[in-house]
């Protein structure tokens, strides 16, 4: 968005409107974080906003302030439907296409006439809004949204409360500040919300000290079916429907375990194949190090996407089809994988 767009949706945003707010599917504490701040910021505009979610959210961020008010689509679909066709505008946060949403919600919302934003920090957006703030250089769309509202000239609406929300979305994107993508930009972003009163070890201890018994199990589960291909570098999961059954499984509850993999020595490319039997598809996570491209190898094969070491994806064959079309994959790019791990 350039100077121009912003003096535009300023004057747009002067008389008070009904706004809808919209994350991605499965959404995750930048998605969330993004969506609350971005809510209780037009609300103190007078703005009426609704959050409407694909579906529910983790059990880890229903601490967040108004969390618990949020619309889910799946569950709640005659009042979803009826917000987002009452809506004058929605904001698309965290995600850059309208497939991202999930089958019913996209239909809905490609009937939409009123004004799409979109902010998001996800390669090679759709050109579906707009108003469109997309860079990829931003280590999370929360630390987006507090320099969206800095160029509105409304910083001095950021409260303790839109605080905690950007907070948490920036600790949780940036893996708690440790990705390549967390920049001095980053660490002054999270000063200034501190000083605004965020508590950073509740914070923290709400998203990460919340394990269930059951989840902890689950967790040991998956890394005692860890599977390694040293000449490729590579480290992967696979949870069948029936490994979630067993340990009741909740949403969010494999939050995390790709990245297990990658802390393998040696491993720059790490996966986890999750069997969704509600979506009835394979979820995928991808991570990387180094040079390799997950977010280009998502979408050349697995209709995925992201960032350059950090994708989703899916698959509609069977989990070990899955699993083995990767496999094949990785023995196709282990030159390629290798070097990304000396680089």
């Amino acid at each position: 968005m350039n100077i121009q767009d912003y003096k535009a949706l300023k004057n747009l945003l002067e008389i008070p409107k009904k706004i809808v707010v919209v994350p991605h599917r499965n959404p995750d504490g930048d998605a969330i974080g993004a969506c609350l701040a971005i809510q209780h910021y037009l609300k103190k505009q007078h703005h009426d906003v609704i959050v409407v979610s694909p579906n529910e959210l983790p059990e880890f961020l229903m601490w967040m302030p108004s969390a618990k008010e949020i619309l889910k689509f799946d569950k709640q679909n005659r009042q979803s439907k009826k917000a987002i066709q009452e809506a004058e505008f929605i904001f698309l946060l965290d995600f850059n296409a309208l497939n991202r949403v999930g089958d019913d919600m996209q239909n809905t919302l490609n009937d939409f006439k009123g004004i799409y934003l979109m902010i998001d920090h996800h390669l090679q957006p759709e050109a579906i809004a707009k108003f469109t703030f997309s860079d990829v250089n931003y280590s999370a769309t929360c630390e987006m949204v507090y320099d969206f509202i800095d160029q509105l000239g409304d910083k001095n609406l950021i409260d303790q409360t839109i605080a905690t929300c950007i907070y948490t979305g920036i600790m949780t994107d940036t893996g708690n500040f440790r990705f390549p993508a967390t920049k001095p930009r980053t660490h002054k972003i999270v000063a200034n919300l501190m000083e605004l009163g965020v508590d950073n070890a509740y914070i923290y201890s709400k998203v990460f000290d919340a394990n269930t018994y059951q989840n902890l199990q689950l967790l040991g589960h998956a890394l005692s079916k860890l599977q390694v291909i040293p000449k490729s570098n590579t480290a992967y999961f696979m949870l069948s429907k029936n490994d979630l059954k067993e340990f009741d499984y909740q949403k969010g509850d494999t939050e995390g375990i790709v990245n297990y993999g990658l802390s393998i020595k040696g491993i720059a490319l790490a996966a986890i194949f999750i069997e969704d039997e509600d979506q009835g598809i394979i979820k995928i996570s991808f991570r990387s190090k180094g040079k390799f491209s997950v977010n280009d190898f998502a979408r050349n094969y697995f209709n995925g996407g992201g960032h350059q070491n950090a994708a989703g994806a899916r698959s509609t064959d069977s989990l070990n089809e899955t699993v083995e079309k990767f496999i094949k994959l990785v023995h196709k790019y282990k030159k390629e994988i290798s070097r990304s791990y000396e680089n």
